[in-house]
């Protein structure tokens, strides 16, 4: 990937990691935590959102380097569970809000893929020009962010959702993996379990993701 087309990525990573963070804030401010409304994090103001190593360090390093799978992420929006009205149902919602929320963008820019560059493969709408490949680039990136938080492993969104799944004694334990959970994930990404791969996993719903979306 040449700079001018890893910069664009970039750009588009931040932007559907900072909507996905927006709607954790705007779900939990309906539900009765104004939390991030207070610290104005809802707002589409990058300086709010922007981590500078998960929001563009890492994600360069990715590109650079030529792999597969392009992982970041904005600053989590705080949500003060206390403040929610339905506690642990509550904390899923938000939760589930984020991915949510990168699907429905994926749906929309694919729609007009289909409209714009009928009857054409997915890499094939990438080598059309700018459009094209800005375009194809929301969808994958939206549905990487979709699909990679949807994880149940603590502390990404999919966790509290599954959570919610269990009795309170088991979502508390499993929930205080929290504090590992990143060292989970990196493990399991570039290190695989035998036949294991969450980075093979990954791929293979992203491209599942992409076959219903007409890809």
């Amino acid at each position: 990937m040449d700079l001018f087309s890893a910069l664009i990525s970039i750009f588009i990573l931040i932007y559907s990691s900072i909507f996905h963070e927006i709607a954790h804030g705007f779900v939990a401010y309906r539900l009765g935590d104004p939390t991030a409304k207070l610290l104005g994090r809802l707002t589409l103001n990058p300086i709010k959102h922007i981590d500078p190593f998960m929001s563009v360090i890492f994600p360069a390093i990715l590109i650079f380097s030529g792999s597969p799978i392009i992982f970041g992420g904005a600053k989590p929006v705080p949500i003060d569970p206390f403040n929610l009205k339905e506690g642990r149902k509550d904390i899923a919602l938000v939760s589930l809000a984020g991915p949510l929320t990168n699907i429905l963008i994926a749906i929309i820019a694919s729609v007009f893929i289909h409209i714009m560059y009928p009857q054409m493969s997915f890499l094939a709408v990438q080598r059309t020009g700018i459009i094209g490949f800005c375009l194809s680039m929301i969808v994958f990136l939206n549905l990487l962010l979709a699909v990679f938080n949807l994880m149940p492993i603590p502390p990404l969104d999919g966790s509290k959702i599954f959570a919610f799944l269990l009795p309170k004694k088991e979502a508390a334990a499993y929930l205080s993996l929290e504090s590992i959970g990143m060292y989970i994930i990196f493990a399991l990404l570039f290190f695989p379990i035998g036949p294991f791969s969450l980075m093979g996993l990954v791929q293979g719903l992203l491209t599942f993701s992409l076959s219903l979306l007409g890809f």
